[in-house]
Parts: C-alpha cells; sequence; structure tokens
C-alpha cells in the first residue's frame, strides 16, 4: 500500500515492491498516484500466489480509511473492532 502526497491511498499487487514504488515515483505509472506525486510505501505483504495477491487486495481496497490504518500500524484488534462496527453499521 502507498501513501500519496495528500495523505489518500493506493491498494495494488506486485512481484517487486521497491521497483514498483519507484515506478510510481518516476511517474511511469498512469493513474491516481500520477496526480499525486510522490508516494510512500507504507505495507507490504507478502502472498503465496497471484490469485491470492488479487484477493487480498481486492478485499483492501474495499476498506474504510480508518481500516487501512489499522492494518499499516499492525494493529489487528483494532481491525477486528472496525469489521464489527461495519457489520453494525449497515
Amino acid at each position: 500500500m502507498l501513501r500519496c502526497c495528500d495523505g489518500s491511498y493506493y491498494t495494488g499487487s506486485t512481484v517487486d515492491v521497491e521497483r514498483r514504488a519507484w515506478e510510481h515515483n518516476a511517474g511511469l505509472v498512469s493513474g491516481c498516484t500520477s496526480k499525486r506525486p510522490p508516494v510512500s510505501l507504507v505495507y507490504a505483504v507478502e502472498c503465496d500466489s497471484a490469485i491470492a495477491a488479487a484477493e487480498s487486495e481486492h478485499q483492501v481496497k474495499g476498506w474504510r480509511r480508518a481500516k487501512k490504518e489499522a492494518l499499516i500500524r499492525d494493529e489487528f484488534e483494532a481491525l477486528a473492532a472496525l469489521a464489527h462496527a461495519r457489520r453494525t453499521d449497515d
């Protein structure tokens, strides 16, 4: 997960995290990060397969900001509480 200069988050998947972050900062990737450089890498996790990476990316993209920030801070108890709060809000 990348944090853009405006504080927004970008979630994606790649086989080379450092290279991809560099590409985003160099303006080689079109899309939301090209309008919000520079970006900084704030969270990464290694997955067993491309399918697992895509599933993880899809899941995190659906999260609200508070839950993404809890993940970045490794506050796993907060993740559970935020997931529960979301279910009771709906």
